[in-house]
């Protein structure tokens, strides 16, 4: 897109920019219809970013941020969970995937502790979750079940006994790349390397059946996608991912995986990120970009595509969606993988902007009050709160009780399955010996 288009189109953003949600009634009633179902059946979060938060703005302390108390430079605290009537979070464990590759373990196991000092920081209200049955009793309870996901398979550093290692500490998902292939799979935004999952790669899928993780599918390529689903002997998660049908980014889901996703008995966890769920804000990104690169080109002047960037974001706000927008979304996974597929995984802390009415961990009550306004049953709406979530690890952990009597850990090895050519770090050279 041209910049001057992208100025002609500047009255369609400040269009957009004015919230069909905010033209919903609020009803009462159905908000405290939404919170009586989230108190029956916990609402399970499938990706939150609050642990990277705390690495990266707090130096790994909660002495720093107590988030006891309010605080508004985040998404996240107690007192908003508390209104959000959260009652199962998947705290993302993240490192980029641009880490150094024997750091990255290192780096994992990091914000693995961030999540354990939470919970033991904070025992009245989190308590560590490593089953579906475990998430009930907890929220029956009154705390909030802490599950934790693997946000990229290269902080396994292609070693099974690794992954192992994560499982062993309470982690329940691994997403198999993140924004770069690794060794043994490609992601959505990276070039096409190995084609989907390589040998290895499938190895990884089939042991973390056998363990009990949840194969998470969101930042990974189509061909991993229906490599996994091929793969796989048991139910796969995509933990913050949207359907691809309203706005086409490589991060979204294509109808015929979800398809495919229902009859896995999988669940799709329905993600907030503006720029994969609304196609102004992909337009709007793309034509800020243009406005950086075009100085660049002329200049080459780092500060001065800075300074150019803020002036045009100034004059062009960000357009954002709204709760209808994503309600809409459920409603489409609804339509194409079924009722008893769909979740929420809305990556709050992990996201610069969020959509109009959802914009901390308090709103979750909004949007399931937004899918009642529109009809649905409390059935339905319980089975996105969190009912499908826990049928899913149910399944998921009677597959690994099967597995686990048929089989032991895999020793598998990339160097022997793919051939891969770097040497371990560990061989020394040969005049060592």
């Amino acid at each position: 897109m041209t910049l001057r288009r992208a100025i002609i189109l500047a009255p369609a953003f400040l269009l957009a920019l004015a919230p069909a949600a905010a033209a919903q009634d609020r009803n009462p009633q159905l908000l405290e219809r939404a919170r009586r179902l989230m108190r029956e059946v916990p609402l399970m979060d499938g990706h939150n970013d609050l642990p990277w938060q705390v690495r990266t703005g707090y130096a790994l302390r909660f002495d720093s941020v107590d988030i006891a108390k309010p605080q508004p430079a985040l998404m996240t605290d107690i007192p908003r969970l508390r209104a959000g009537v959260v009652g199962g979070q998947f705290w993302s464990v993240y490192m980029p995937s641009s880490f150094a590759r024997h750091n990255a373990a290192r780096a994992g196991l990091e914000q693995v502790d961030v999540v354990y000092r939470m919970a033991e920081r904070y025992p009245e209200t989190f308590e560590i979750a490593r089953t579906a049955d475990d998430v009930v009793r907890i929220h029956r309870s009154g705390k909030i079940a802490s599950l934790m996901g693997l946000e990229g398979g290269h902080m396994i550093e292609n070693s099974l006994p690794v992954l192992r290692s994560f499982h062993r500490l309470g982690v329940r998902y691994m997403t198999l790349t993140h924004s770069l292939n690794t060794d043994w799979a490609d992601a959505a935004t990276d070039s096409l390397q190995h084609g989907g999952l390589t040998r290895f790669g499938e190895e990884v899928v089939h042991e973390m059946n056998r363990l009990g993780m949840l194969v998470d599918l969101s930042h990974v390529s189509d061909s991993t996608m229906w490599d996994a689903l091929r793969v796989t002997e048991a139910p796969v998660v995509f933990s913050h991912s949207s359907p691809r049908t309203f706005t086409r980014h490589p991060r979204n889901v294509p109808d015929d995986v979800l398809r495919a996703l229902g009859e896995n008995g999988g669940v799709i966890m329905v993600t907030y990120v503006p720029s994969f769920i609304h196609q102004p804000n992909v337009d709007w990104n793309t034509a800020r970009a243009e406005v950086r690169d075009r100085v660049l080109q002329a200049t080459s002047d780092s500060l001065a595509a800075v300074d150019s960037v803020r002036a045009w974001t100034a004059a062009h706000p960000q357009p954002l969606p709204d709760i209808g927008v994503v309600a809409d979304l459920i409603e489409h996974a609804r339509d194409v993988a079924g009722v008893d597929h769909v979740g929420i995984g809305s990556d709050l802390d992990g996201i610069g902007a969020t959509p109009v009415g959802l914009e901390d961990v308090s709103t979750f009550p909004a949007l399931i009050a937004e899918l009642l306004r529109r009809g649905w049953s409390d059935e339905d709406a319980k089975k996105v709160i969190g009912a499908n979530v826990l049928r899913m690890m149910r399944e998921v952990e009677a597959v690994a009780a099967r597995l686990q009597r048929q089989l032991r850990p895999s020793v598998a090895q990339i160097e022997v399955l793919d051939g891969w050519e770097t040497a371990p770090p560990w061989r020394e050279p040969a005049a060592m010996h």
